[in-house]
């Protein structure tokens, strides 16, 4: 027994000391219970769930959650209590790259929101069962792409301590070609299919009387080759930043394939002697080179030559998700000296100099083309672009061709990046002989107009045919608009004065549209006025076409060719009525009705070069809606009126 001094004031000391504990007892769990806090996070990233079927990434080894910019995605969070929209605070981070920035787009803030809108980092609740959520996220079309880290953060709307949970697995983010809002956007499924899906195709060799084929193991989906891919980007030194341009990839590409001055991928060999290597004929895969690349963390492979160049290409765009394909071309021009000419010398006595002969022409060559829209370059020189990873010539200093605008080369337009020179040569320059004089100089005697460029190959899309796209890259051989371009390129090379100058510049051509413009539904009906400013007559030849043009620049196909002969007095101007029917273009429009109408020709007495590019629109009815309220003591009513103006 205890003994007291005859008062409560032990007694009352353990009742206050009882009451401490059982209040401790009662409110720290309650405590506990109130601070939310992440448990785990579910990434759903089996193949054969709904993110990556939806973001065709199926075919993918692993079970990285690997996603499509532009496009929805779905993850589940399970939390320690479940999860109150009144007194909860939630948001994800997304951070790629050694040192992510949230003003360069590589630290991602992304808040919970009720409604998801497109274009933006955001994140809806669409599911809650107990302590689990399912959230639905957004990333914008232009989001970079590479490896994310992902983390959850969560805190009450009271301002408390926040706790933050950081995932496991990290996500790979890739370009879209089903997002329209992509730049790479490819609006095909069948080309989807056989340009970012198809993980085989053929490769083609030999001479124009004899083409080969050659079957090659693209491999993009094949355990290893996205991480190698990833690889090479970050081998590459590209700033993260950099990454959501279809354009600076492509390029950083064509230049880490080869091993010339950045240690990249393959390491070309032309000298007959492989036995240090493996023969650039013994490959047939892009797989094993890569895989070894990767394995031995960045040491060059051993030996390719330019159909291997090509093979990794194509699987490395199409493993991030850019569209591309393999394009072999039959006497393919080397220009060494940016003239846009093959040059043959020759001495006093018709035989070859061979130290000033640094040209040549290859039996073959084999690069890329890739799709992509160009906003760096005017509309129209979207679509196809050659990217070329075998060292050939440097360019800005590093071993690498591209992306050049297929449009722009077959258009002459070689004033337009990447390399567009370059690639312009090598399919459509003119091989000029040259003459030594006896006081050392030369004269052109001869030109040969017709030796380069041909067969211009792919394989097609959805067998193991061969295509043709010698079309896409130059107009027919002997044409006026083929001379037209390739005159036109050469007066922004080494030796602008190949071709003779016009004797005087004196016709101009222009395209008028009236008013408001056409309207979907009727025929587009646009002027083309010609004036000739001289006081002597004028006769020309314009070509016209006109091809349907997304919203991107990027050329969907030509439509509608024609040819107008203009004869003009002095002094006068004409105008031609140009009209494109409703039946020609009805089953052709792309998002905002738009196309683009190219003209050119050659006055005939001058040799005056004419050209012209317009981009037009067909303008949809526009709709005035008008809200007239009509109040009575009973009822009320509300008339809505739709007006359609043509």
């Amino acid at each position: 027994m205890f003994e007291t001094d005859g008062n409560d004031t032990y007694f009352k000391l353990c009742e206050n000391m009882t009451l401490s504990l059982a209040s401790n007892l009662i409110f720290t769990p309650l405590l506990l219970e109130g601070k939310l806090s992440v448990c785990s996070v579910d990434l759903l990233s089996s193949k054969a769930g709904q993110n990556r079927q939806e973001h065709h990434t199926d075919l993918y080894h692993g079970d990285e959650l690997i996603l499509r910019r532009g496009q929805t995605f779905q993850i589940e969070v399970e939390l320690n209590r479940p999860f109150s929209t009144d007194t909860d605070k939630l948001y994800l981070e997304l951070k790629t790259g050694s040192l992510p920035l949230v003003s360069k787009g590589t630290h991602v803030i992304i808040p919970l929101v009720k409604h998801l809108e497109d274009e933006r980092w955001e994140a809806k609740i669409v599911e809650q069962n107990g302590n689990k959520i399912k959230l639905s996220i957004n990333s914008p079309a232009n989001a970079v792409i590479g490896l994310y880290e992902l983390t959850v953060t969560t805190s009450s709307l009271k301002g408390d301590a926040t706790t933050t949970y950081t995932s496991s697995k990290n996500i790979v983010m890739l370009f879209n070609p089903w997002c329209e809002e992509d730049s790479v956007f490819l609006d095909n499924e069948e080309e989807r299919k056989e340009y970012v899906l198809n993980d085989t195709g053929r490769i083609y060799y030999g001479t124009e009387k004899q083409i080969g084929a050659r079957t090659w193991n693209f491999g993009q989906f094949h355990e290893g080759i996205l991480e190698a891919c990833l690889f090479i980007m970050e081998k590459s030194e590209m700033p993260p930043s950099g990454r959501g341009d279809p354009v600076n990839v492509v390029r950083v590409i064509s230049a880490m394939i080869n091993a010339q001055d950045d240690y990249g991928v393959l390491v070309g060999n032309w000298s007959g002697d492989y036995s240090d290597g493996v023969s650039p004929t013994a490959w047939s895969s892009s797989v094993e080179i890569l895989r070894k690349y990767h394995s031995t963390n960045g040491t060059p492979v051993s030996y390719g030559q330019c159909w291997v160049f090509s093979g990794i290409t194509t699987t490395v765009l199409r493993c991030l998700g850019i569209p591309s394909r393999s394009v072999t071309n039959f006497q393919s021009a080397h220009d060494t000296d940016v003239s846009l000419t093959t040059d043959v010398y020759l001495n006093e006595n018709l035989e070859p100099i061979d130290y000033l002969n640094r040209d040549s022409v290859w039996n073959f060559h084999v690069w890329n083309d890739c799709w992509m829209a160009r906003p760096d370059l005017p509309p129209g020189n979207g679509g196809w672009q050659a990217v070329d990873a075998t060292p050939q010539e440097t360019s800005q200093g590093t071993f690498r061709c591209g992306p050049a605008s297929v449009n722009a080369i077959r258009s002459g337009h070689v004033y337009l990046k990447h390399d567009t020179p370059f690639v312009f040569a090598e399919v459509n320059s003119d091989k000029i002989y040259w003459q030594r004089n006896l006081d050392g100089t030369f004269k052109q005697i001869y030109s040969e107009k017709k030796a380069v460029g041909h067969c211009i190959s792919t394989k097609a899309v959805g067998s193991d045919k061969r295509a043709d796209i010698t079309s896409l890259y130059k107009h027919e051989e002997g044409t006026e608009e083929e001379r037209i371009a390739v005159e036109t390129a050469s007066r922004y090379g080494s030796k602008p004065d190949v071709y003779s100058t016009p004797v005087a510049e004196d016709v101009s051509v222009e395209v008028k549209v009236d008013g408001e413009g056409p309207r979907v539904g009727a025929d587009a009906q646009l002027k083309i006025l010609v004036k000739n400013l001289s006081s002597q007559p004028r006769q020309a030849t314009i070509h016209s076409q006109v091809a349907v043009m997304y919203y991107t620049g990027v050329l969907k196909g030509t439509i509608k060719k024609e040819q107008m002969p203009v004869e003009l007095s002095p002094n006068e101007e004409k105008t031609i009525d140009w009209v494109l029917t409703y039946q020609q273009y009805q089953s052709q429009l792309v998002d905002q009705a738009a196309f683009m109408l190219t003209l050119c020709g050659r006055v005939t007495e001058t040799k005056q070069v004419l050209a012209n590019q317009t981009t037009f629109r067909l303008r949809t009815p526009d709709i005035t809606i008008t809200v007239r309220f009509h109040f009575s003591p009973l009822i009320h009513t509300v008339s809505i009126i739709l007006t359609q103006h043509a």
